[in-house]
């Protein structure tokens, strides 16, 4: 049998910061959901799960200590730095 063991990983602060600062510019309110580690026991497979941050319908995936943000996928980027933008435009 295939055990999965999901532990769960806290976004980090500084990264939490930025975004609520962004969304504070933007008038917006981040829905914050936490990321996890899922290992596969008695093997070396472990897949992480980035925080998912939902703002206006759009769902962001990020990673802790990253500086890059993915939209509703991961294979599109930006910049967190360009968050503001992106989100005035939509």
């Amino acid at each position: 049998m295939v055990n999965i063991i999901k532990e769960e990983v806290l976004l980090d602060n500084s990264l939490r910061k930025k975004i609520e600062f962004i969304c504070d510019f933007t008038n917006t309110k981040p829905k914050i959901i936490n990321g996890s580690i899922r290992k596969i026991d008695k093997t070396n497979l472990t897949y992480i799960e980035p925080h998912r941050i939902i703002i206006k319908n759009t769902t962001f995936l990020a990673f802790n200590y990253s500086n890059e943000i993915f939209i509703e996928n991961l294979s599109n980027k930006i910049n967190l730095s360009d968050l503001e933008d992106y989100l005035k435009a939509l």
